[in-house]
């Protein structure tokens, strides 16, 4: 029974730190959306989301430079089943901004958000001592 807590509390780590790091990042991409309200071409988006997702990885390495996850096998589950959680809480997010009238954003996106995240965790695996 204590494996199990164990197991879950350290994907809940990983998962938490994914969708506060893509909670700061929204707040930034939405101020610097608004002032640069030209559309985006989709691959372009992708590749900066993917970009920024990498830089985001690298920083929390120097924050939080060990992994929550210790086990090698969960470690590689969680390069996947992380960004699509923190990508349908940042959909979730965008549909909450929707009720309220305000506009959405890539990263308020399922996928552009899923981008973010798993380069995110990529590098957090590669890179967590």
């Amino acid at each position: 029974m204590e494996a199990i807590l164990e197991i879950i509390l350290q994907f809940l780590g990983e998962i938490v730190l994914q969708i506060v790091i893509e909670c700061l990042s929204e707040f930034g991409l939405h101020a610097l959306a608004e002032a640069s309200e030209k559309p985006r071409n989709a691959f372009v988006s992708v590749l900066l989301y993917a970009i920024f997702g990498t830089i985001a990885g690298g920083l929390s390495l120097l924050i939080l430079p060990h992994p929550f996850i210790t086990n090698l096998a969960l470690r590689e589950a969680n390069v996947l089943i992380t960004p699509v959680i923190a990508g349908a809480v940042m959909m979730l997010v965008g549909r909450w901004r929707d009720k309220r009238g305000e506009e959405r954003f890539g990263i308020d996106r399922f996928g552009y958000a899923f981008v973010f995240a798993f380069a995110m965790a990529l590098i957090r695996f590669n890179w967590a001592s």
